[in-house]
């Protein structure tokens, strides 16, 4: 009978490949800790928009993930907490208004797809209690909606899930919602502009998410 407290070895979890994985241990340089950003602006996608509880107190609130895409520190995140209590709710109210989020409910049925909605995130360098470095966010800016990466190998015009038919390729219609046409990035895109050259570009909700549709449509996707 196999004794189940003996401590699990190399070749039980490796399948085999003992040996390779040893040399890539030997030639492999150890990555270095992530240390805090410098403080300044960055420009980042949204990455992920999810409720949490604080670890010490408990405080329910809304975390914001950034992930910058340009510059020498592309590709590291930056995290915005938003708190969900009576004091904090004015502050949480403008930046999730930002992102066209309007409702509480919002927040446990919306789906902001990651990598569109480009910002400029303002990050200052501070230090805790600790002694140690650390980021917040003072604030951000929504620039626009950047287009969806392109699929390499997605199906040509009239093929595969989208027929020219509104149907999914076997023949069923396609469902409510599929498709939302009041979603319109390049227009999004041109309100964004005009308002930059009105000089309103300050941080606000403004036009980049109209009232309308549009907001709600792209909140709940």
């Amino acid at each position: 009978m196999e004794n189940s407290n003996r401590k699990r070895r190399l070749g039980d979890i490796l399948a085999g490949d003992t040996d390779e994985i040893r040399k890539q241990w030997d030639h492999t340089n150890a990555a270095e800790d992530f240390g805090a950003l410098p403080g300044g602006a960055y420009i980042c996608h949204v990455a992920v928009v999810e409720l949490f509880n604080a670890k010490t107190k408990g405080t329910p609130g809304v975390k914001i993930a950034f992930r910058i895409v340009e510059g020498d520190y592309a590709n590291r995140r930056v995290f915005h907490d938003l708190w969900l209590t009576a004091a904090a709710l004015p502050q949480t109210k403008r930046d999730l208004t930002k992102l066209g989020i309007q409702q509480l409910e919002q927040l446990e049925t919306m789906s902001i797809p990651p990598g569109r909605i480009r910002c400029r995130v303002y990050v200052a360098l501070r230090t805790g209690d600790d002694g140690l470095p650390f980021n917040s966010v003072k604030r951000f800016d929504v620039l626009g909606i950047d287009e969806p990466p392109v699929e390499l190998f997605a199906p040509a015009d009239g093929d595969g899930p989208d027929g020219p038919d509104g149907t999914h390729g076997d023949g069923v219609q396609a469902a409510d919602g599929d498709g939302d046409a009041s979603f319109d990035p390049a227009a999004l895109d041109t309100e964004t502009a005009n308002e930059t050259a009105d000089g309103n570009s300050d941080g606000k909700r403004g036009k980049l998410f109209p009232d309308g549709a549009s907001t709600t449509a792209w909140a709940e996707r």
